[in-house]
């Protein structure tokens, strides 16, 4: 049979998202339960992948969609450009995964003048009728011929001063009239055609843009920070419409079902009279709260409170919807799970668990563990702000604190950002292009719109703090500055916001560490009770280990050990060793180090109290270490009785031109055994003292071996690790265990993985090496050239952010089911960025890791990640 590219409303359910997309998935299940849903059909998302393959909709899939405007046309009772009942739709996009403002949308598709006069007629309401049409031309002319939207604002603004009125709405059937003719010379002026007047040749124009809308930059960005593959493509909703803008009897809103802020249970929304859906959403104009709709509307707004009721217990979650009233009569025109805050998700997942609505595992299946990274970022110290009085309030629309130097455009927020500034973005209000300059500011400060619109969606999405709808602000975008209480702000001016209360200050506000607590701490039980995986971290000092251990880890799986020579009375003596000419020389250096390296792992042991511990050995190649400024270089001659000359010879010798595959890591400890001796004997010498101290605890080092890419090197440098290990314990008298293992970082190591088992404890896959080697890209500079990878579709997201799969994570799987046979006491972790990266996590649990480690405040994310993927894995 051949592929059926479009499916009725009435054909489709809510199990068919990745062919219909969320948004067609979900217009299809509330006509299945009945919902009032104005009915239309969807065009599937393999329409769009065949649209790019094909470059272009092709004949067949035409002739489908021509197959079903017929269909269409039947079930509504009207037809594209009929004199005496026209069919008009709206054209909306709708991926499988939500993507708020992200992609392009069309409202009254199918108006040309002939049908204007005839809907103006028979509704005896000339100036809704031109309304639509002159919003028609305007949403056509912007999306699908891409002639900027600024061009139309400025027609309509020049109109409003011409008639001396402040609101779209106070202008009349005339003025819009006039202004729908001002548009079409506007289009002529810059496509050199007429606008288009057939409906069939307006819809396949808004169809191939939304297609076309799948590839633009903002999707692109969108999807690289979600995880959401360009294979997927959208598809396309085309439904009939239901007007919001006919007059008083009518309006249009959006709702959630539960504070998307705060995730109490309580309806939210706003809703705007004689509007239509784009205006709530582009934050154009600032809606009144949806309760008021109970006064103007009290029969829909009756009947509205019982969907939101079905929904809910529908989909057992948070519903974000968007209904419009015609002629005081209801229609649900889109319905799906609602974006919130982490705060607000964690509260409703509990909520809907002791509604008996959802069980513990579903509850952690919900939450999506990058959110959580919001809960431990910093909130304004509560002293301060009580101190501090703000300048004015907008609406809390994302949750957090944020300060910073004002900025008004999104390309100075990215600039600022990059010269390491913090700032806050200033706007009137922001569209889908300001994606770049709001992920790269602090926070987020809006004039106008409300909970709902692009800026508030989408800093919630993202996890960042965001003011929106502060009407009070006097905003001169131009001259970049804006007047708020009595005040002229200007661009590098501080601000602090509050993204809970929507307060605003003039002034810097310090912001504290936030705590895991009460509902987090709730979902972070039910995620060990149900998770595989242990978790541990990467950290240094005692401080990281400490806060690791706040937030849950079970061990460090990297302490690093370089990290600790760098400090002024360390990196002195490691000078000295690397300037030595003899091994007794070098010895002598080595030893002012060892009982400061000693204190180090004590601490550490300490904070651990009896978890498992992994140090690596040191790693970096030696011009690290070495100074660069004229001062220090003579500094260092002085100490070595070295001429400058010869120190100057000595640390060209150590440069290298491609230093990550040079003489580092293990290397270092077969030219140089004695560090890997000195650094032996003050892992076990403080294990040994920590163990006398806390008899109750397993103080059992791991010692780490990185880089090795032979066996042989794993053996020799195994050898001085075990022979030292063994004379400081024999010589304590001490009964204390120790491992031995080494970093899968190399490629080789993990193709002749069985061998090196044999001799090593345990195996972690630092990925950061492993993907850098694998691709033989450098991780330093690679940024320089992924943005053309990312344009070209080569790449969908950065290796280093995101595990590949295919090509590294085949090789990891490889060195473990070569190594487990030949050790079956092997145990295996990852200690590379991506041991905090959810999709990374689920893919360590597929392959049977013992644990992943990451930096501290990633370890929630981590324990969430492991636990949903147990519970996948168990479905």
């Amino acid at each position: 049979m051949a592929k059926k590219y479009c499916y009725l409303f009435s054909e489709g359910n809510a199990n068919m998202r990745e062919l219909l997309g969320g948004k067609g998935a979900n217009l299809a299940e509330m006509t299945n339960i009945g919902l009032p849903v104005p009915q239309g059909f969807t065009i599937t998302t393999e329409a769009c992948t065949q649209y790019y393959e094909d470059g272009g909709i092709s004949d067949e899939i035409m002739a489908e969609i021509n197959e079903y405007i017929v269909k269409m046309e039947d079930i509504t009772g009207k037809k594209f450009g009929d004199k005496e009942n026209p069919l008009l739709v709206s054209v909306r996009s709708g991926a499988r995964a939500s993507m708020p403002g992200m992609m392009d949308t069309i409202l009254n598709l199918g108006l040309n003048e002939t049908v204007v006069e005839t809907i103006a007629a028979k509704s005896g309401n000339a100036r809704w009728a031109w309304d639509c049409y002159r919003r028609f031309i305007q949403m056509y002319s912007d999306v699908v011929m891409e002639v900027g939207k600024k061009y139309f604002e400025e027609l309509i603004d020049e109109m409003k001063e011409k008639k001396g009125v402040k609101q779209d709405v106070e202008l009349d059937a005339n003025d819009l009239k006039e202004l729908a003719g001002q548009f079409k010379a506007e289009y002529k002026a810059k496509i050199g055609n007429d606008f288009p007047d057939d409906p069939k040749e307006q819809l396949m124009g808004a169809i191939k843009a939304v297609f076309r809308s799948w590839d633009n930059p903002r999707a692109n960005v969108y999807r690289r920070d979600n995880d959401i593959p360009f294979s997927w493509g959208t598809a396309v909703n085309v439904q009939s419409m239901a007007f919001g803008n006919m007059g008083d009897d009518c309006g249009t809103g959006v709702a959630f079902t539960r504070d998307p802020a705060t995730g109490e249970k309580k309806l939210m929304g706003e809703f705007l009279t004689n509007a239509q859906g784009e205006d709530v959403v582009a934050g154009v104009r600032t809606p009144m709260p949806i309760s008021q709709m109970a006064e103007t509307f009290p029969e829909a707004f009756e009947q509205f409170k019982n969907v939101c009721k079905t929904l809910e217990d529908h989909y057992r979650d948070m519903q974000d919807m968007e209904f419009t009233v015609e002629n005081r009569k209801l229609y649900m025109l889109q319905t799906r799970n609602g974006k919130r805050t982490a705060q607000a998700a964690l509260k409703i997942a509990c909520d809907l668990v002791d509604e008996g609505m959802r069980s513990e595992q579903e509850a952690v299946a919900m939450i999506d563990p990058r959110n959580l990274d919001t809960l431990l970022h910093p909130q304004f110290d509560a002293k301060a702000l009580k101190a501090a009085t703000p300048i004015g309030k907008g609406l809390g629309a994302s949750p957090g604190a944020a300060c910073g130097k004002i900025v008004f455009t999104a390309d100075d927020a990215v600039e600022w950002a990059e010269r390491g500034e913090k700032v806050v973005l200033v706007r009137l209000e922001t569209s889908p292009e300001d994606i770049t300059g709001m992920k790269a500011a602090q926070g987020i400060l809006t004039v106008r719109g409300g909970m709902t619109s692009h800026a508030a969606v989408v800093a919630r999405g993202m996890g960042e703090c965001c003011v929106s709808g502060c009407g009070d602000i006097k905003m001169d975008e131009a001259n970049k500055k804006f007047e708020l209480g009595g005040k002229t702000y200007v661009e590098g001016d501080y601000i602090s916001i509050d993204g809970t209360t929507g307060n605003i200050y003039g002034e810097i506000i310090p912001t504290v560490d936030a705590q895991i607590a009460g509902e987090f701490g709730r979902i972070m039980e039910w995620a060990d009770k149900y998770r595989k995986l242990k978790v541990r971290t990467n950290a240094d000092t005692p401080a990281d280990a400490k806060k690791a251990r706040e937030l849950g880890a079970e061990g460090i799986g990297l302490c690093r050990t370089e990290h600790m020579f760098f400090e002024a009375d360390r990196i002195a003596a490691f000078r000295e060793m690397i300037c030595s000419d003899t091994v007794e020389q070098r010895e002598a250096a080595l030893a002012k180090i060892e009982p400061m390296q000693q204190s180090d792992f004590e601490a550490l042991y300490e904070a651990l109290e009896g978890n498992p511990v992994t140090i690596r050995f040191l790693d970096p190649p030696l011009h690290e270490f070495v100074p660069t400024e004229e001062a220090d270089i003579k500094a260092l001659a002085d100490a070595q009785g070295k001429s400058v000359e010869d120190i100057k010879a000595l640390i060209d010798s150590l440069h290298e031109f491609n230093p990550m595959m040079g003489h580092r890591g293990c290397r270092l400890a077969v030219t140089y055994p004695e560090i890997a001796k000195m650094q032996t004997a003050a892992v076990i010498k403080a294990a040994i003292n920590v163990q006398k101290k806390h008899p109750d605890w397993t103080v059992k080092p791991e010692i780490m071996i990185p880089l090795v890419g032979d066996v042989k090197e794993l053996k020799f440098v195994k050898k001085v690790v075990v022979e030292t290990a063994d004379a400081v314990i024999a010589e304590a008298g001490a009964d204390l265990k120790y491992e031995v293992g080494t970093m899968i970082e190399i490629p080789r190591a993990a193709l002749t993985a069985d061998e090196i088992a044999a001799n090593a404890d345990f195996f972690c896959f630092g990925t950061n090496d492993l993907t850098q080697m694998t691709y033989g890209f450098s991780r330093d500079d690679a940024g320089k050239f992924l943005g053309a990878y990312y344009d070209k579709k080569i790449f969908e997201n950065d290796p280093f952010a995101k595990l590949d799969q295919t090509g590294v994570g085949k090789l990891m799987e490889m060195a473990i089911k070569l190594g487990k046979p030949v050790n079956p006491k092997l145990h295996c972790g990852i200690c590379g960025e991506h041991g905090g990266d959810p999709t990374s996590v689920e893919f360590c649990h597929k392959i049977g890791l013992d644990y992943v480690s990451c930096s501290p405040f990633r370890v929630p994310i981590a324990r969430l990640a492991a636990a949903q993927a147990a519970i996948a894995e168990a479905k």
